[in-house]
């Protein structure tokens, strides 16, 4: 049995910087899925990888094409963390938005993106980038409920006027989202 004491007796030298490394899980993961994603994106969304070396950190452009939010450009950082696919990317919206799933922040309320999700939605293993892609894309287009909002002033300024909500998202894009 070879044992650390006797590689060191052998002169056994550890690696060396110059040696290529082990592909992570995630990596090899990302090599399949980015691919699959892309050939997958919705019509009103681009990807954009600022180092093609780092397919864990992309930027998701979002051109909403019809709803509350048309002719806007949102912009989402997407970074898929080492333990992916265990656990959801992290999503931010880069572009300052009226909506009651999006904080003015940047949080993002998606089941998708969430470890532990009370309506069962939240992340599995089995999902996937084009998943979340998918997800981002509806909240520009599904405004089904809002029981549990993020931005809860945003959630009843939409079921007290919608047409006041309309207004003050078309302000929004005007300011922060103008293509």
């Amino acid at each position: 049995m070879i044992t650390l004491s006797k590689k060191l007796k052998s002169g056994a030298t550890p690696k060396k910087d110059d040696e290529p490394k082990r592909i992570s899980i995630r990596d090899k993961l990302l090599v399949k899925e980015v691919q699959e994603m892309e050939e997958n994106l919705p019509k009103t969304c681009k990807v954009n990888f600022e180092d093609h070396n780092n397919l864990h950190s992309f930027i998701l452009t979002i051109y909403p094409d019809e709803g509350f939010w048309s002719g806007g450009k949102f912009k989402f950082l997407v970074e898929v963390p080492e333990e992916y696919n265990i656990v959801p990317p992290n999503v931010t919206c880069d572009t300052r938005i009226w909506h009651p799933n999006i904080g003015e922040n940047g949080e993002v309320c998606l089941s998708l993106l969430r470890q532990n999700s009370i309506d069962s939605l939240g992340w599995a293993p089995t999902r996937k980038l084009k998943d979340v892609v998918w997800g981002l894309n509806s909240l520009f287009s599904d405004l089904l409920n809002f029981e549990d909002p993020l931005n809860v002033e945003a959630a009843e300024h939409y079921e007290r006027d919608k047409e006041s909500f309309k207004s003050k998202v078309r302000d929004y894009i005007q300011l922060y989202a103008k293509r």
